[in-house]
């Protein structure tokens, strides 16, 4: 507990507080022999006998990476053990590295739940087991029915909410809401969200997969072209918000704001240059650092974060008065 003064620093402090507004003793023996290291597999720290899990349905791409590195950064400030285990996108492999975390007697484990109807039992397990457990990502309309701590992301509808109004102020009428996946709730969220708050129309329609970029940017202007009135354009995702603004570039339209969600550094690139408005941020350093904070605090000092609501870590917004600074953060691998 030597180190618990020195890990309560004012920014963390403070995304707790925000995040509130929104909505056993340690082992004596020897930690148990970690998993040898693979792609799926990492152990991020050592030094104490404490040991969290993080359970994800991660890939290797530049999301995910932010993640680790939260979780790597609290590990550290807290001198715990730590193991990061990725699914790429399997939620059959991520019941078993659930599984695997219980059945070594983890301290703590901290899961997405990208697949609920797969990943509730298993956590629920994990709980039943005495093993605290900290939902991150997703998980915000099933962390309570699990028993968890506390549920760390960005509320979707919220973050939708927020772009709606940055629409109203740009002066925007008709707003096309494109999204990147055909059947993503998360997604819907965010244009449903858009709706609740702007003044004008906004259409939430599905524009293809960004892993075919040209033709998203076609399929956006197939619409824009058959719909003149539409003056601004978001896209549910960083790649999506690009195929946008080319969309509308190849079609001589002149939007009044084109908005994205997350991060790639063009996207940055294209808000410091002022081509994008906005980009939501849901923060994910803190998608990793505060789990893992949380769990230790719960562990060592039976605190319980959040009041019965969720630990939000966004939306935090890039425009172009901080777009700059955050590139920097993103070439530093922690935004």
């Amino acid at each position: 507990m030597k180190k618990l003064r020195n890990i309560i620093a004012p920014a963390v402090v403070a995304a707790l507080t925000l995040a509130a507004c929104g909505g056993d003793d340690t082992a004596t023996e020897e930690p148990a022999e970690e998993p040898a290291a693979s792609e799926d597999t990492v152990a991020a720290t050592q030094g104490s006998d404490l040991t969290f899990h993080m359970v994800t349905h991660s890939d290797d791409g530049p999301f995910w990476s932010v993640v680790k590195r939260g979780m790597d950064a609290a590990c550290e400030d807290v001198g715990v053990n730590c193991v990061w285990l990725g699914s790429n996108n399997d939620p059959g492999v991520q019941v078993q590295m659930i599984e695997q975390a219980i059945a070594e007697g983890s301290d703590g484990i901290a899961s997405a739940l990208a697949s609920p109807d797969q990943l509730v039992g298993p956590l629920q397990a994990a709980v039943a087991a005495g093993i605290p457990v900290v939902t991150l990502n997703s998980g915000l309309n099933n962390w309570q029915e699990i028993g968890a701590l506390t549920h760390v992301g960005q509320d979707e509808i919220i973050a939708g909410r927020e772009a709606g109004k940055r629409f109203n102020d740009l002066g925007a009428t008709k707003v096309l809401c494109g999204r990147q996946e055909e059947s993503n709730v998360a997604l819907e969220e965010r244009c449903n969200g858009v709706i609740e708050t702007f003044n004008g129309e906004v259409v939430s329609q599905f524009v293809g997969l960004d892993a075919d970029q040209t033709e998203q940017t076609n399929s956006i202007a197939a619409v824009l072209a058959a719909d003149p009135d539409i003056d601004a354009f978001i896209g549910t995702g960083p790649v999506i918000a690009m195929s946008g603004l080319a969309a509308a570039n190849d079609s001589g339209r002149e939007m009044k704001g084109i908005g994205g969600f997350d991060m790639t550094p063009e996207l940055l690139a294209a808000i410091d240059a002022g081509d994008i408005s906005f980009t939501v941020d849901q923060q994910q350093f803190l998608q990793g650092y505060l789990p893992i904070i949380l769990m230790y605090l719960n562990v060592t000092n039976a605190n319980v974060a959040g009041g019965g609501q969720p630990v939000l870590s966004g939306p935090g917004f890039v425009d172009a008065s901080n777009a700059a600074q955050v590139a920097e953060l993103v070439g530093a691998g922690t935004r």
